[in-house]
């Protein structure tokens, strides 16, 4: 479903260019989770956009199924991003004029693939049925990012990308929320790439990979072993 072959870019800074990412290649097939961690400036995040086509490696390939996204413009990536990838971001930006219900099928409309049944699934499986009619600003932070996912799956992406989604919540909640995630994302089939640099919430995913100085460590499974 994604892979990456020999990605490496670099940002120029006063100081001169910055390498963030060198020679890295991963390969994430449909139904797998897969987490990321690092520390801050490692280069998650923006290996993350590099795999959404927000931007493009300096060299190596990003393949999204069948498409090398740098062969594509910048509207044909917009397009394949709207259509197959769903995103999930710390920050919940959910639209304050929009109720619950026509947040979660936002980005489902624009791509013309909405689905009155599957949004109704996602709204009583992420506890916010009775939410519907409501807005963004009376939700819990916890309510927020549990829409803010349900909007992201409600395309059916085939690849959903998530950086730090529970970071701005507490313990218990970023549990329940990273429960409800994992579980929506079998529900749906769809692959997830996860950034975060927490071990307990990249614990229940397929895999782990870490990413130190531009390049990728050693590979986990589910149960903590190297391979």
């Amino acid at each position: 479903m994604l892979e990456l072959h020999q990605v490496s870019k670099s940002f120029t800074t006063p100081q001169g260019p910055l390498r963030v990412l060198e020679g890295v290649s991963l390969a994430l097939a449909a139904g797998e989770s897969l987490a990321l961690m690092g520390e801050s400036g490692s280069g998650k995040s923006t290996l993350l956009h590099l795999a959404a086509g927000l931007d493009v490696p300096d060299t190596g390939e990003v393949r999204l199924a069948t498409r090398v996204l740098s062969s594509l413009s910048e509207p044909e990536r917009a397009g394949l991003r709207r259509e197959a990838v769903g995103l999930v971001f710390q920050q919940f930006h959910l639209v304050p004029s929009l109720s619950v219900a026509d947040n979660l099928s936002l980005q489902a409309r624009l791509a013309g693939r909405h689905d009155p049944a599957w949004c109704d699934e996602l709204l009583a499986r992420l506890g916010l049925g009775d939410m519907a009619q409501r807005y963004p600003e009376q939700l819990s932070g916890g309510q927020q990012q549990r829409l803010a996912i349900g909007r992201a799956l409600a395309v059916r992406p085939a690849l959903l990308l998530a950086d730090e989604p529970t970071g701005n919540l507490d313990e218990t909640t970023a549990d329940e929320v990273l429960t409800l995630l994992l579980g929506l994302v079998q529900a749906s089939g769809c692959a997830l790439l996860m950034v975060t640099h927490s071990p307990r919430v990249a614990a229940p995913l397929d895999r782990c990979l870490t990413l130190a100085h531009g390049q990728l460590g050693a590979i986990r499974n589910a149960h903590g072993a190297s391979r």
